[in-house]
Formats: structure tokens, sequence, C-alpha cells
């Protein structure tokens, strides 16, 4: 019954996706390294981990995809992985829900799997115009996780680009917070990235960055204990 529930905004963009009406705007796929050493539950505190990731855009609303490799330094490899679909109720409506700095409101869920156990989670999400972000969007969910008790969830995700002279950087990354529970405490997982764009130097069409991730975590997994871990990242967009 709970997968039902919280695949339920996944099944209604799926309905009204069909060759007929579904056009897709546009998609980005990347494949991005990151090597830190102060991982919370490994070994050594030594990972690397290696993510691919999709986005795409449509006319009836859009898509994210992303899925982790994790090899820490001395421990067993590991996937996970996210899918989020978003359905634009402007679409479904036919009509312009935009106000304020709002520009659209959309049902949202999110299917997050990883080795032995998956969750669903099922919203509301808005875009936001926020001057001189090139994204910024706010989701609020309802989690249905399978070996702990349910809770509530904020994301937040954003970007923000800059230009020195010719140089291109970008600042981009997310912020969860999960409610706590009788099983878990309460999660607050803020993730920035700070890139480079050196691909534009050599030429290339498509981004490649070099910059740092910042992982500040508390109660990570709902324990308590945090985590504060730099990574050294490279990103390639194609």
């Amino acid at each position: 019954m709970k997968r039902k529930l919280a695949l339920a905004a996944l099944s209604v963009s799926a309905l009204i996706a069909t060759p007929a009406s579904a056009e897709m705007l546009w998609t980005n796929t990347s494949l991005s390294y990151l090597k830190g050493d102060d991982y919370k539950f490994t070994p050594t505190g030594n990972m690397d981990v290696v993510t691919l990731e999709n986005a795409t855009g449509h006319n009836w609303g859009d898509t994210f995809l992303f899925i982790d490799r994790t090899m820490p330094e001395d421990g067993d490899s590991s996937f996970y992985g996210e899918f989020s679909p978003r359905l634009s109720l402007s679409y479904a409506t036919g009509n312009d829900l935009s106000f304020g700095f709002v520009k659209d409101v959309y049902l949202a869920g999110t299917w997050e799997a990883g080795d032995g156990f998956d969750n669903q989670l099922y919203g509301v999400s808005v875009n936001l115009d926020v001057p001189g972000f090139r994204y910024f969007t706010a989701s609020v969910y309802k989690a249905n996780n399978e070996f702990a008790d349910n809770d509530e969830q904020l994301t937040l995700t954003w970007a923000y680009p800059i230009e020195a002279g010719s140089q291109e950087f970008l600042i981009d990354g997310f912020l969860d917070w999960s409610s706590s529970s009788d099983t878990n405490e309460s999660e607050m997982n803020f993730t920035p990235q700070l890139k480079w764009n050196v691909g534009k130097n050599m030429g290339l069409t498509s981004p490649l960055y070099v910059g740092i991730e910042y992982a500040y975590w508390n109660n990570k997994y709902g324990s308590t204990i945090d985590e504060r871990n730099a990574s050294l990242l490279l990103k390639w967009h194609f």
C-alpha cells in the first residue's frame, strides 16, 4: 500500500506523457568523481564515489536521476540511487499557476534505492524565480521508509553561475531536512559544490568542471553522528 501511495505522482506523469502529447525540451547527462577522506560509516573515512546523473525537461514536467557507486578504501562497495519525476500542475490543468516569485507548482515523487532497501517519497514542489540563480526549487515530501518510521522531508536545490572575466564558475547543491521519528533523529544534509569550468579553456562545448564538494550533514542516516567532509570533484557533462 505504501508503495502505491508513494508512486502515485510517478504514475500520473507516465499516464499523461503519451507519445502524442509528450515533448522533451532538454536533457543533460553527467559523470562525476569524488574523493574524500572524512566520510562517516566507512572503516577509514577514505572513499571514492562515481556518480552518473541525468536530468530532463518536458512540456509536462521534469525528471532527475542519479546513481552513486561508493567505493571505500577498506570496505565493501555499494550502489545508491534516486529517481525524481515532477508533474507540472500548470500543464495538467491547462492553467498558468505562477504567482509572485513562484514560476510553477508540481506534483513530485522520489524513489530512493540502495543495497537491500527502497524508500518512496511523494509531495509537492515549486520552481522559484530567484534573481541570479539558474534554478531554485523547493519540495516538501511525505516519506515511506522501508526500515524506519515514516517522516517528512524538505528539499532545496539551486544553481548559481558566476563569471569572472572569461572564466565560468558554478555554485550548486542541495539541502535535505527530515523530521525526527521514534527510530530516527532529525537530519540536515547541506551539500554545496563549487566548480570551475576548465572545459571552456580546452575548447569543449560541454562543461568539464573541477572543484570541491562539502558535505555538512547532521545526524547522518538518522543517527547521532555528524559528517563534515570535503571532497575533490571532477565532473564531465556530455
